[in-house]
């Protein structure tokens, strides 16, 4: 395992047990983007960093009982979480490393992500790797419950212009990982950057 998975791995079980309670309000903003992620009936969806799963509850609901919700995650401690809270219930929970899915290729419909992109190792590798589990035609959305604005003043930092969630670059990263980006929000109370499948 790399340095970087460590430092994932370890940031995020340190934090698992009071995730949940640190964001208490983010539930309205998750079934938001799940809205605009545009999932039918029997779609299958793939929650990639689910953490504690918040995203599974509104990601079952658009897809349905005949639909599929796998929540993949490189840290134990979150996915306990999730099972803590019941969320287990709506989708299947993986202990995978999504820059390695172990799910076959153009496979799923879509794929969620909420604070993934700042945990990559590799975002375009990893984002390659996104596109190869789904088939072509199929959406990402990359979400935050708060613009990177409100998110580098709550983490006591500045937005530099190297960031990879800025337009342009989010543009740029997606576009050479097998993505066209379809629409960019960054407001002070989400973030959201939606992507189709490239043939």
């Amino acid at each position: 395992m790399s340095d970087d998975h460590t430092r994932v791995q370890e940031f995020f079980t340190a934090r698992a047990a009071d995730w949940d309670s640190r964001f208490p309000d983010d539930g309205p903003a998750y079934g938001a983007a799940v809205a605009d992620l545009g999932l039918r009936e029997g779609d299958r969806v793939l929650d990639a960093g689910c953490g504690t799963g918040r995203a599974l509850t509104p990601l079952r609901a658009a897809v349905g009982p005949s639909g599929v919700v796998v929540g993949a995650d490189l840290t134990l401690a979150m996915l306990q979480a999730a099972v803590r809270a019941g969320r287990d219930r709506f989708g299947r929970l993986l202990l995978a490393d999504v820059a390695a899915l172990p799910l076959r290729s153009e496979s799923l419909d879509a794929v969620f992500g909420a604070g993934l992109i700042a945990h990559l190792p590799h975002p375009g590798e990893n984002l390659r790797e996104l596109a190869r589990v789904v088939r072509p035609g199929g959406r990402l959305a990359l979400f935050h419950p708060i613009g990177r604005a409100a998110l580098a003043a709550r983490q006591g930092r500045r937005i530099t212009p190297e960031d990879l969630r800025a337009e342009p670059n989010l543009r740029l990263l997606l576009t050479g990982s097998g993505w066209r980006m379809t629409s960019y929000v960054d407001e002070d109370d989400r973030f959201l950057a939606l992507a189709v499948r490239e043939s």
